[in-house]
Formats: structure tokens, C-alpha cells, sequence
């Protein structure tokens, strides 16, 4: 399985990405799938352009039934391109041909999408 990463934000568009990276392990290896993410914490934290990275598993609540993958990355990054550089690292790269890309894989499924918080046609000021 191949993850694109495709980002389609207007050059005027705020700096900050938002990326949620979802991913669906294979039956029974929840809980080792939430542990090989979480060991990509600590480094990525240490880039510079990390504003927030944390994965997250799914719970339980009455108030909160919708359906997901039950392993989330929730990022901020200050940029585009400090996003993408990120997401070039050897660690980064190794993980998804390891976990996602290879067929003895722990991850069935991924799905990484990158979200702007501006609306439409804003007015962005030029700097």
C-alpha cells in the first residue's frame, strides 16, 4: 500500500497545517500498532515546526458513536513545508514501509489528510 501525501492550499493561505493521520491495524495488534506511533513522538517533538503531535486510540462514549480508524496522529505544524520535510524523515519513511507499506505490516489501512482552519477566499494579509 502506497500513502500519498498531497497537499492542494493556495499559496496565500495561513501557514499552519493540521494533519490527521488515521490508521486501522491489523486483528489484534491494536495495542502494538499504538505503541510502534507512540515511539515517534520524542523525535518529532524536537522539530522545530511541531506545534502538536500526539496519537491517540479510540474509546468508548455514550456522547461520541461515529465510526474511525482506531488509531489517530493528531499534528500541527507551523508550515507546509516544515510538514513535508517532516514527513521525508528516515524515521518517518521507515515506519510507513515497515507498519503500512510491507504485507507483514501490523497496519492494514492509513489514511493521512492535511486541513487548513481558514475559510475559503480569505483575505490573507501579504507579508
Amino acid at each position: 500500500m502506497e500513502v500519498s501525501l498531497t497537499l492542494n492550499l493556495e499559496d496565500d493561505m495561513s501557514k499552519k497545517i493540521y494533519c490527521i493521520a488515521s490508521f486501522k491495524p491489523k486483528a489484534g495488534k491494536e495495542e502494538a500498532v499504538f505503541k510502534a506511533l507512540q515511539t515517534l513522538e520524542p523525535n518529532t517533538h524536537r522539530e522545530d515546526a511541531c506545534l502538536h503531535y500526539t496519537v491517540t486510540r479510540q474509546i468508548d462514549n455514550p456522547f461520541a458513536q461515529g465510526t474511525s480508524y482506531p488509531i489517530v496522529f493528531h499534528e500541527i505544524w507551523a508550515s507546509r513545508e516544515e510538514f513535508e520535510a517532516h514527513c521525508q524523515r528516515k524515521e518517518i519513511q521507515d515506519f510507513f514501509a515497515k507498519h503500512v507499506e510491507s504485507p507483514e505490516g501490523d497496519i492494514e489501512d492509513a489514511n493521512v489528510c492535511v486541513y487548513t482552519d481558514e475559510p475559503w477566499n480569505f483575505d490573507a494579509p501579504k507579508v
